[in-house]
């Protein structure tokens, strides 16, 4: 483990490429440590950030003096943006997408959001949107059957 000062005067801790396997990056940018206070991170990243802490009293220290300026008030407009997820998409826009009737540059940007940036929050809502839309076409299938029978009743014979 190596530690480096940047020119603002911060320091950042470098990991081996042997700590814990070989998909755990080398360092971790502020801005991932503050994603991952704020949870929105993908939920591997958080992982890794996670099993970092436990070993990395450095890493540690760097988390503490994050978290001390944003108690303090200091806050950096990255952290802003995702505090208040002005990137995130309504639940609108998710539903859109899921039954395919936005235009192809609003569907490329929500695919882009779910899966590239793999928003947790989005990603659970259109998820959610995915479980009550199934629910709903099998409570509709449900309901049409039952209709078709009740009003076929009359002209079923018991003798066919």
């Amino acid at each position: 483990m190596l530690e480096k000062q940047d020119e603002r005067g911060e320091v950042s801790v470098w990991l081996s490429k042997n700590f814990a396997g070989n998909n755990m990056p080398e360092e971790f940018a502020n801005t991932e440590l503050e994603a991952y206070l704020d949870e929105a991170l993908p939920s591997e990243q958080m992982a890794q950030i996670e099993a970092a802490l436990r070993d990395n009293p450095a890493l540690v220290d760097r988390m503490t003096a994050l978290v001390g300026r944003q108690d303090a008030g200091v806050h950096s407009l990255g952290a802003t943006w995702r505090r208040h997820r002005l990137s995130c998409l309504s639940r609108e826009q998710l539903g859109s997408f899921l039954l395919k009737v936005l235009d192809p540059a609003q569907a490329d940007y929500v695919q882009f959001h779910l899966e590239t940036v793999g928003c947790r929050l989005c990603n659970a809502s259109l998820e959610d949107l995915r479980q009550q839309h199934t629910a709903a076409t099998a409570e509709e299938s449900k309901t049409r059957r039952r209709k078709y029978f009740q009003s076929s009743a009359g002209y079923l014979s018991s003798e066919d």
